[in-house]
């Protein structure tokens, strides 16, 4: 071969330098392997039946359908545990709270002192709002404030004037959790 005259293949392409060769074969390999998606063994088979071909894509299909079913079964799971783990440390630190009323209660029948008792209530439940808070817990301020149906239920109404609502009492306090209503405010309404 002379140093301007170049080779072609039967297709009319120009066929790889001698030096080349092997790297061009590496490379057709290559790329004709990451488009065969099919298993290794039914690969070796090429077949002209197609009824043999379908059913082997049925039975990868079939394969494919039945690892994400398992995959989607074993996230599930996994999330399932996630929420129960998450709610431990809240739940053991409950746990403080309710050891601490079954004292309360223990020392109310002992000596019925009405005082102690209150006083030992009172500070039961400043811990649980402790704990409540710590866990992103807050009571919402409400009384006084313009009636907003996102944050407050209306359980009663009263007054006949034209003005906007406003909350006149808080019958049950509304709390969020992170910024978030967890339980709207059960208000009476006024419209003066």
């Amino acid at each position: 071969m002379t140093e301007g005259s170049h080779e072609h293949d039967e297709a009319g392409r120009p066929s790889p330098r001698s030096g080349d060769e092997g790297a061009a074969e590496e490379t057709t390999r290559d790329v004709a392997d990451a488009f065969d998606s099919r298993p290794a063994d039914q690969a070796a088979e090429t077949s002209d039946d197609p009824a043999a071909e379908a059913e082997r894509y049925r039975d990868h299909l079939q394969r494919l359908q039945a690892e994400f079913d398992n995959y989607r079964k074993r996230v599930l799971r996994e999330q399932t545990s996630a929420v129960e783990l998450a709610a431990q440390p809240v739940l053991r630190r409950l746990l403080e709270v309710l050891d601490d009323f079954d004292l309360a209660l223990m020392h109310a029948q002992d000596r019925p002192d009405f005082d102690r008792f209150l006083h030992g209530v009172e500070l039961v439940y400043a811990k649980l709002l402790d704990t409540l808070r710590a866990e992103g817990l807050e009571r919402m301020d409400t009384e006084g404030k313009p009636f907003d149906p996102e944050l407050h239920e209306a359980l009663m109404q009263s007054g006949d004037g034209d003005g906007d609502p406003v909350v006149a009492d808080v019958l049950r306090p509304g709390y969020t959790l992170k910024g978030r209503v967890l339980r709207p405010a059960g208000v009476r309404v006024e419209r003066k």
